[in-house]
């Protein structure tokens, strides 16, 4: 609901103001009417300023997966028991512990007590928050009349996706580590260390061999001139944020993506996962074929794979075959293809999309372990490089400034 501020005359005609909570401006003007004779006025109640700043919850449009699974796996074994919808939203608020989805729950509750249907209200105060799978799963339930079987299924399928995304940040946060540490050490020496023995070269006024000319060059580089370095990066990335904003510069970065050695084809496996695992998803809620590709095509992750999925809804509307349609698209593997065919030829289309689901899942672990073990010798020796360097170029002039001793 949504507050709003209002001004009226009084059964006795006296003006009056105050707040209420209601749908719409209508339906404001409905529930002020029921105590006051005549309407004047109604504004909607928008928070902002240092009020609003110190009520505003950082990271309140960023949807925390592992809480809203326990909230789906929630409401499946409340409404499995029997207990009236508007009872179990209003549960749920109270238990929740995550600020943004006990907000919307707040919201909802109100909501759903007032005669609402639940997937209304999660569209309209969780659009921002919520998937839309979840949305649309949850209106094909009320509408077949197994709620509880949508809460399931979507407490399933996004809690295989927090599996799996856990499994890859946690695959990748090591290397990232590694390699993060390692540009701060080699920033340390340079600015820090190498200056050092500079200074005790030049003391000597020796000839420097070339690898410690390079080394000194190097330093000096970081040392006089990183506010420029900064700068350069700061230009790369904002250019590279405008240029990934614009319509065909978007497009080529998501085509890049996709061409890209290892990583090219991890990305084809993630869409090809996303796309199994929601459309088996969509499918099970009931919704047609059309509208199911409409949401999954929100769902992929690579801009360039969404976009072609976006233009294969008009397709199937004409009357053609899924199969058919995503063999022209030429972006998603050829298996994937031919188990939608075969899903479209024996009418087990949600069945076998999740079958390929699972393989694309099991197929997207095992490349991103693959690229990884490829990806950590390869830093190492590139670290063992840089610190090869840093040492032979100070012992070759250490060497040389002794021999002139």
């Amino acid at each position: 609901m949504v507050a709003y501020k209002y001004s009226a005359l009084s059964q006795s005609g006296q003006r009056v103001s105050g707040v209420v909570e209601a749908f719409n401006e209508m339906d404001a003007a409905d529930r002020i009417k029921q105590n006051h004779s005549i309407v004047l006025k109604i504004t909607p109640v928008k928070e902002g300023g240092v009020a609003g700043l110190m009520s505003m919850d950082l990271g309140a449009n960023k949807l925390d997966i592992k809480a809203f699974t326990v909230m789906c796996n929630q409401f499946a074994i409340i409404l499995r028991s029997g207990i009236p919808i508007a009872r179990t939203v209003e549960l749920i608020a109270a238990q929740t512990t995550n600020k943004p989805l006990k907000k919307l729950l707040t919201k909802v509750s109100g909501d759903v007590e007032a005669g609402r249907s639940l997937s209304t209200s999660f569209a309209e105060h969780g659009q921002k928050l919520l998937p839309e799978t979840f949305i649309e799963t949850i209106r094909a339930g009320e509408e077949s009349g197994s709620l509880d079987h949508s809460f399931e299924t979507v407490s399933v399928h996004f809690e295989k996706r927090s599996k799996m995304k856990g499994k890859v940040k946690s695959a990748v946060s090591y290397p990232l580590f590694v390699l993060v540490i390692a540009i701060i050490v080699v920033v340390v020496l340079m600015v820090k260390v190498v200056p050092t023995f500079i200074s005790i070269f030049d003391s000597y006024g020796a000839e420097l061999p070339l690898p410690t000319k390079m080394l000194i060059a190097i330093s000096n580089f970081f040392s006089s001139s990183w506010m420029i370095l900064l700068a350069i990066i700061l230009v790369l990335a904002i250019a590279y944020k405008l240029y990934n904003n614009s319509e065909s510069g978007r497009m080529n970065i998501a085509k890049l993506k996709l061409r890209a050695p290892i990583l090219g084809n991890i990305g084809t496996l993630n869409a090809a996962s996303q796309f199994a695992n929601t459309m088996s998803v969509m499918l099970a809620s009931g919704l047609p074929i059309p509208r199911a590709i409409s949401i999954t095509a929100k769902v992929i992750d690579n801009y360039y794979i969404s976009s072609e999925i976006k233009k294969v809804t008009a397709k199937i509307e004409e009357g053609r075959r899924l199969g058919a349609c995503m063999r022209e698209m030429d972006c998603m593997p050829d298996i994937l293809v031919d188990m939608v065919n075969v899903g479209e030829e024996t009418g087990e289309m949600e069945d076998t999309l999740r079958t390929i689901g699972a393989y694309y899942d099991s197929e997207l672990e095992i490349a991103t372990a693959a690229a990884l073990a490829k990806l950590e010798p390869t830093m190492l020796v590139g670290l063992a490089a840089i610190a090869g360097f840093i040492v032979i170029a100070i012992y070759m002039a250490m060497f040389d400034m002794y021999g002139a001793m």
